[in-house]
């Protein structure tokens, strides 16, 4: 059997295309094939899933579906024993025998293997046939490159943290509760019947456990979904909430939320859906339909904590953390993205990688709704936050890649919170040009400047300020607005010295 529910695979689309393949018949050498594929997971996704007797058009499943006879299943599965047997090193997938609309399916899980990289037969029909490695690509199966297998080589070298064996865990510490509910949720034929086999053939069915039979030990990502404090086994595996109302701290609360990833993760957005998320409706003049807003989309709250869940390190011991001040959210997991996401891409918010640290753990929050497909969390929050009239997101590291974080502004109509703590005189009063002319901007138009060049900036020199406003020279008006923030706690200067050559100005930390 397996932990996932068939149906779901067809009907909802739970996994990318890369990670599952339809096929309408019985068709041997292509399956191997496959199956070798998956077991390389080439791109860390968590292997895939092959399903016989469903037709397939443009890599998706079409509304015919075959199936298999129920007479040629003893002759598939053995068939598939036997020449899985030709995969070096060894490899078994697993097997189930699912109905879907009355029809017969033959069901196939590959996980990645730990033993990567593999190779198999080019071809079932002639003795002595040369193997190949194949990999996924674009959802179809084909041969690796040279290149593509001095990489496969290379990424083999270490099993993502997720899927390795610890040593310091027991069976015993996987609670049948939490996994029960998990295939419950996911639909798995599993639940049925967990109750009347014994815990190893279930940790084993759902590639839970590792390690030779005599002493097999459960896997990280087992112990981060299927236990109750997976703080005890990787410290600091936890969310932390902190509302920060006040730049100077008072009133603030923090909240922690501990226990299974998913568990996790619903608990921080439960609490921030009852305790931040405002909505808000505005009847405008010019048009019959009213205007409806959020100060922070839900979607991109969600996806955000989701990501940060899924690419955190659980070998560094800091949780990820989620600060909410009057004018953003910030939501930070360590380390941050890898490098093959260049700086740019990352200012424009194209993060798109091709290795993922956490292989298992992204599968598991895809398969129970808590992150979308693969490269797919960014755009979606990007898009969400535009959808709700907010701001562009911003996202933030450091030269090291020491940490990731992702920055939700509030909406503008929310923003009035911060106004109202600078002083009315400097709210109001209506900034002079430089030569005495005829006013260009009022104070307030120039703070929305500020706090929208920042915003998209990780800090910026007085000099490049100036600039960007549209600036000759650096204006005395501004230079009156940025003190007049920096006192009031909405910005911060990067140095101690305020002459410093190297002064920059960033939003504030301390909000």
């Amino acid at each position: 059997m397996i932990p996932q529910d068939v149906g779901r695979l067809i009907t909802e689309g739970v996994i990318e295309n890369e990670r599952i393949e339809y096929k309408k018949g019985w068709n041997p050498e292509k399956i191997l094939h496959t199956i070798c594929a998956f077991a390389n997971d080439f791109d860390n996704l968590g292997g895939g899933y092959i399903v016989v007797g469903v037709n397939e058009k443009d890599g998706m499943p079409s509304d015919d579906i075959v199936g298999v006879s129920r007479d040629s299943i003893d002759r598939m599965n053995k068939e598939l024993i036997n020449n899985c047997k030709m995969i070096e090193p060894s490899y078994s997938p697993r097997t189930d025998i699912v109905d879907f609309e009355g029809k017969t399916l033959f069901a196939i899980w590959a996980p990645g293997g730990n033993d990567r990289p593999y190779k198999c037969p080019d071809s079932l029909s002639s003795r002595g046939s040369t193997k190949s490695y194949y990999v996924r690509k674009m959802g179809s199966t084909v041969r690796a490159s040279q290149s593509e297998v001095k990489e496969l080589f290379s990424i083999s070298e270490t099993i993502p943290f997720d899927d390795r064996m610890n040593e310091k865990a027991r069976l015993s510490d996987l609670k049948l509760p939490i996994i029960e509910n998990y295939l419950s949720i996911v639909g798995s034929s599993l639940s049925k019947d967990m109750y009347s086999m014994p815990m190893k053939t279930l940790a084993e069915r759902m590639h839970l456990i590792d390690g030779p039979s005599e002493n097999q030990h459960p896997v990280n990502v087992a112990l981060m979904f299927f236990n109750e404090r997976p703080d005890d086994f990787f410290r600091e595996a936890r969310i932390e909430v902190t509302l920060k109302p006040d730049p100077t701290g008072r009133d603030m609360t923090t909240k922690e939320f501990l226990g299974p990833l998913d568990a996790q993760i619903r608990g921080a957005v439960s609490f921030i859906r009852n305790t931040v998320l405002e909505e808000k409706t505005l009847k405008l003049e010019d048009r019959p339909e009213a205007e409806r807003f959020y100060n922070y989309p839900m979607v991109a709250i969600e996806e955000a904590i989701s990501n940060a869940v899924y690419h955190k390190s659980y070998q560094i011991p800091e949780p990820i953390t989620i600060v909410v001040t009057r004018d953003r959210m910030e939501i930070t997991s360590i380390p941050g993205p890898d490098r093959s996401i260049s700086d740019a891409d990352l200012r424009k918010g194209r993060l798109i990688s091709k290795r993922y640290r956490n292989r298992r753990i992204g599968s598991y929050l895809k398969e129970l709704d808590l992150a979308e497909g693969k490269n797919t969390g960014v755009p979606l929050i990007i898009e969400s936050m535009e959808m709700n009239g907010s701001d562009p997101p911003s996202f933030l590291t450091d030269h090291d890649r020491s940490y990731f974080t992702v920055v939700l502004p509030v909406h503008r109509y929310y923003l009035s919170s911060i106004r109202s703590n600078v002083s009315e005189e400097v709210l109001d009063a209506p900034v002079e040009s430089d030569d005495g002319k005829k006013p260009r901007r009022t104070r307030q138009e120039i703070i929305d400047e500020v706090l929208s060049i920042l915003s998209e900036r990780e800090s910026v020199t007085m000099k490049e300020l100036s600039q960007l406003m549209g600036y000759k020279s650096q204006s005395n008006s501004l230079k009156a607005v940025v003190s007049s923030l920096v006192s009031e706690g909405a910005l911060d200067y990067t140095r101690d010295s305020k002459t410093s050559p190297y002064q920059r100005i960033r939003l504030s930390s301390r909000r």
